[in-house]
């Protein structure tokens, strides 16, 4: 599901900030980003996010910036001077006259200038973890959100689905007959004479294969069964998907089964209000 949050704060002298956020997917990938100065917490991060995230793509990103101005670099004079000391021994000794920037040439050298590392005290981290809640507070509101606007959403498309079914039980009532007539014209047509009782058990073998009673009952239980399931607790984005997939396999056998141009359309509506709400479902978790 999509989340996003973000807190800032400071911490000991440095500007930290911490986002999570998360796009949707059927299983978790998590990327953790930290300074290194907490690169030894990310185990238990990947495990505090991956318990609360569960699924999709997420990112846990940590950033920390001094807010102190002042030298981040510092100098080694011992060896700069000793590095200048020998280079100018080396011209006096080769070029007498040369006008080198010796000095220039020196903080080139290894080792003559380091980036001042930043202290870390114990506490920062417990610091850190309120920030980091912080966070996953305003990413949680957020797909809270978003879950509110998909509860509607799939409770509307499952519910156009049983109204459409209402539809189809309105045609199945005289689909029976308009199919006997319609075999009958036929025959009377081609000009055949056909034993009644035979016509009429090759006509109920017939029918047999197109009775949709049984798919409109499982198509209403597994409707039903969907909507209750919305209203149960969490993580139930993948039993969502196993029941929109029994819905799938119903309305298909109406849909073969129809043998009806009103039915058929019908039928076609069903599935693309299905196709939306599977699309959806993956958002669940």
């Amino acid at each position: 599901m999509t989340g996003f949050g973000r807190a800032e704060g400071l911490i000991n002298g440095k500007k930290v900030a911490v986002e999570l956020r998360s796009l949707n997917g059927k299983q978790l990938d998590l990327q953790v980003k930290l300074p290194s100065a907490w690169r030894e917490h990310e185990a238990e991060l990947r495990q505090w996010a991956g318990e609360r995230v569960q699924r999709g793509k997420a990112d846990l990103f940590i950033a920390a910036e001094s807010a102190l101005a002042g030298k981040r670099t510092t100098f080694n004079a011992e060896l700069v001077r000793a590095y200048y000391q020998e280079l100018q021994g080396i011209a006096q000794a080769v070029d007498p006259g040369s006008r080198t920037d010796l000095l220039a040439l020196v903080l080139r050298m290894p080792d003559v200038m380091a980036t001042a590392k930043e202290e870390t005290v114990p506490e920062e981290w417990a610091n850190v973890q309120a920030l980091i809640e912080q966070a996953y507070g305003a990413f949680n509101a957020f797909r809270l959100a978003e879950g509110a606007k998909l509860h509607a959403e799939l409770g509307e498309r499952t519910g156009n689905i049983l109204k459409l079914l209402e539809q189809v039980k309105a045609m199945d009532q005289g689909r029976v007959d308009r199919i006997r007539d319609r075999i009958q014209g036929r025959l009377e047509e081609l000009k055949l004479k056909a034993d009644p009782d035979r016509f009429e058990q090759e006509l109920v073998f017939y029918l047999e294969k197109l009775d949709v009673t049984e798919e409109k009952l499982r198509l209403a239980t597994h409707c039903n069964y969907f909507l209750e399931t919305m209203g149960e607790q969490e993580g139930q984005g993948r039993k969502l998907g196993f029941i929109a997939q029994e819905m799938g396999r119903e309305i298909n056998t109406l849909g073969s089964k129809s043998n009806d141009a009103d039915m058929q359309r019908t039928v076609v509506l069903m599935k693309d209000e299905l196709e939306k709400i599977k699309e959806q479902v993956l958002n669940v978790l």
